[in-house]
């Protein structure tokens, strides 16, 4: 429940706080209502007081047991039972509702008039009959003496229904071109439309003739307005015998006493929205107008403001508790409003609680904010040069300080310090500045202790791919280096991790060449930095006896293998390696590498040109020494014969050939010369 305080009137938003999901159990809410505060604090006064996503309107029957209100989505009627303080049906509807009336004295008699021209009427037990209307309508209005019921929409003419004979009777033919609102007098059953033209036309039902008509658009402009539409009317709404309240689209409301045609009091909103609810307060002769941002209470005598209420959400209708305090509210918002007004009257019966429960919330001291109030101290007022201030009417002594009036302290604040605005200005530049270095590449220092492992936390932290796959998981990066938790661990050497340690090596068995690629990273480092460091130097040669092929090899046993003798050389031992030449074999020199790989980026001519020339034949230098390897094709015995008939036959194919010499003497004679040309006859 929220408090709020407008012109010294308590106003109790009953339905703020958190709501619960329709989709959730029995059990799940009941642990929610025992962890959230929010949740515990919040009054229910009607339970599933909501609609799904919007609810377009809200209206109470006439005897105060039922509340209904349409909504969407899906197009939908609830109806709630204030003395179960529960739901107690609900209906979806094949299109959504653009009004809605109580024909009975309960919900046991609806009218809906959809968007689509459908007229729906609904009983006890649910749909009873659905005809259609010639044109889209806006609002309806039921005369009960005669049982009619009155359309208005994009038509000048009002269309009748008469439910008694369940039949449309004449039409009543307005000036107008097209009507937004109707409404009928309680008491005299005078029928007033309200056209988009901003006029009101009043018609007598007895004789289906017009008795009058006003102009309010002219009225509701005062001098000096700057006009750009002309207003129409968008609320209308009679009380007792002679008044009537007429709201239009640019947020004015007029009075009007039916035998003037000139307006009692004009209220403006001060919004430039339509008005879209109008209602009465009888008992304390009060206005409850309304648009899509506020609701404002007022007189209807004077039109002094009592009181006003501004939703988070904007507000499609208005509806007041018959002879209590109490309004509710159709929001662009799932959940709708319940306010309750302590100043204009009592709590229904049917929640008669809220009184005791007002009485103690007044009851209970409240701190006093003051919006066009500045709060300083006495050191402000001599920053100032206002301590001569203290004591006069200026200054409201308060605790610690004093109030003083907001547009006093700005103004003397501007002429003590002139250049306020130069500050700020500089300071605003100054943080933009700091927000472009922010987007620069910044480099990354490594801590003193653990520097592989925050080198390894930040290449994960690079590591986008990683990142994504974590976040599809719904599992997030966590970021050590960055946590003062574990900021001990990179500036304590006492949490140095010993990879040469026993257990080191227990918990890592396999290290992968990303390790060794880290350590080589930052033995760069420290080189590039000029840090002196004992840093045993890696041989450039292979160590004999070992292949070339080792290097490429992804085995897990040979990685383990190499981690094991790189730590035994960063530890300075040197193990004895020895070899045996076997028989036949020459030993040769390591340090040809140059000459090798010259030789492999040449082409296979090259190479055997060289050797050619060098007389040397090609050895293959190994771990294990120089082998040169000579191998022969042995060709079958089924070859050497096909090869021998071969040769045999092309020898043969020599002694037959004869030669084409005498063949010389038809030179220059076309190919297929017969003394005439090719194609003639």
């Amino acid at each position: 429940m929220q408090v709020s305080s407008v012109n010294d009137v308590k106003i109790y938003n009953l339905s703020y706080g958190k709501s619960l999901p329709e989709w959730l159990s029995d059990r799940k809410k009941r642990q929610l209502q025992k962890k959230d505060v929010e949740i515990q604090r919040r009054i229910e006064l009607i339970q599933d007081f909501e609609m799904p996503t919007v609810c377009t309107s809200i209206k109470v029957s006439r005897d105060g047991q039922f509340i209904l209100a349409a909504g969407t989505y899906k197009p939908r009627i609830r109806c709630y039972d204030t003395y179960q303080l529960s739901l107690k049906f609900e209906r979806c509807l094949d299109s959504d509702v653009v009004a809605f009336d109580i024909l009975s004295d309960d919900y046991s008699k609806l009218v809906f008039l959809h968007c689509d021209r459908y007229v729906e009427f609904h009983s006890q037990h649910g749909h009873y009959y659905k005809t259609r209307i010639p044109k889209f309508g806006r609002d309806f209005s039921y005369h009960y003496p005669s049982c009619d019921l009155y359309f208005v929409g994009a038509s000048s003419e009002v269309f009748r229904l008469n439910l008694e004979q369940g039949r449309f009777l004449n039409s009543l033919q307005t000036d107008a071109v097209e009507n937004n609102v109707c409404d009928i007098n309680p008491i005299h059953h005078l029928f007033a439309t309200g056209s988009s033209e901003g006029r009101v036309e009043c018609w007598d039902p007895r004789v289906r003739n017009r008795v009058g008509k006003l102009d309010c658009a002219l009225s509701s402009l005062a001098e000096g307005t700057e006009v750009q539409a002309l207003p129409s009317i968008s609320a209308l709404k009679f009380n007792s015998s002679l008044t009537m309240a007429v709201g239009t689209s640019t947020g004015q409301v007029l009075l009007y006493d039916l035998r003037s045609s000139q307006p009692l009091l004009v209220k403006d909103h001060l919004y430039n929205l339509p008005i879209n609810s109008l209602n009465f307060h009888n008992q304390l002769d009060l206005v409850v107008s309304s648009d899509s941002k506020i609701i404002k209470i007022w007189n209807k005598d004077t039109g002094k403001l009592f009181s006003s209420v501004q939703p988070q959400t904007n507000i499609n209708s208005v509806c007041v508790y018959p002879n209590s305090g109490m309004l509710f509210t159709a929001n662009e918002d799932p959940k709708m409003n319940t306010f309750y007004i302590p100043a204009l009257g009592p709590a229904p019966r049917w929640c008669s609680f809220l009184d005791n429960l007002t009485e103690e919330l007044e009851e209970s001291p409240e701190s006093t904010v003051y919006d066009d109030y500045k709060f300083v101290t006495r050191k402000d007022l001599e920053n100032l040069g206002l301590s001569h201030l203290i004591g006069s009417s200026l200054l409201r002594a308060y605790m610690h300080g004093f109030f003083m009036d907001i547009r006093l302290y700005h103004k003397v604040k501007s002429m003590v310090n002139p250049f306020a605005y130069e500050e700020y200005r500089k300071d605003k530049i100054r943080q933009k500045i700091e927000e472009a270095r922010t987007q620069r590449v910044q480099v990354k220092k490594l801590p003193k202790v653990n520097k592989e492992l925050a080198l390894k936390l930040m290449e994960e932290g690079d590591d986008e791919a990683e990142v994504v796959s974590r976040k599809k998981k719904g599992k997030a990066l966590p970021s050590i280096l960055g946590d003062d938790r574990f900021k001990v661990m990179f500036e304590n050497p006492d949490y140095q991790v010993d990879e040469q340690s026993e257990e080191f090596r227990l918990l890592n068995p396999i290290v992968s060449k990303v390790g060794q690629k880290r350590k080589k990273k930052l033995r760069g480092e420290k080189s590039d930095l000029g840090q002196q460091e004992e840093v045993p130097e890696d041989n450039d040669e292979e160590p004999e006896g070992r292949a070339s092929s080792e290097e490429e090899s992804s085995d897990d046993d040979k990685s383990w293998v190499e981690e094991v003798r790189e730590k035994d050389a960063d530890r300075n031992t040197v193990l004895p390696q020895f070899y045996q030449i076997k028989a036949g074999e020459e030993f040769r020199s390591f340090n040809d590498m140059a000459r090798k790989q010259k030789l492999q980026k040449t082409s296979l001519e090259e190479r055997l040109k060289l050797e050619e020339h060098s007389e040397t034949s090609s050895m293959a230098d190994t771990a294990v020494g120089s082998k040169q390897l000579t191998f022969t094709l042995k060709k079958s015995e089924q070859q050497k014969k096909q090869q021998q008939a071969e040769r045999e036959h092309h020898e043969e194919r020599k002694k037959l050939r004869r030669s084409a010499g005498h063949l010389s003497s038809s030179r220059g004679r076309g190919r297929g010369w017969g003394g005439r040309g090719r194609g003639r006859h």
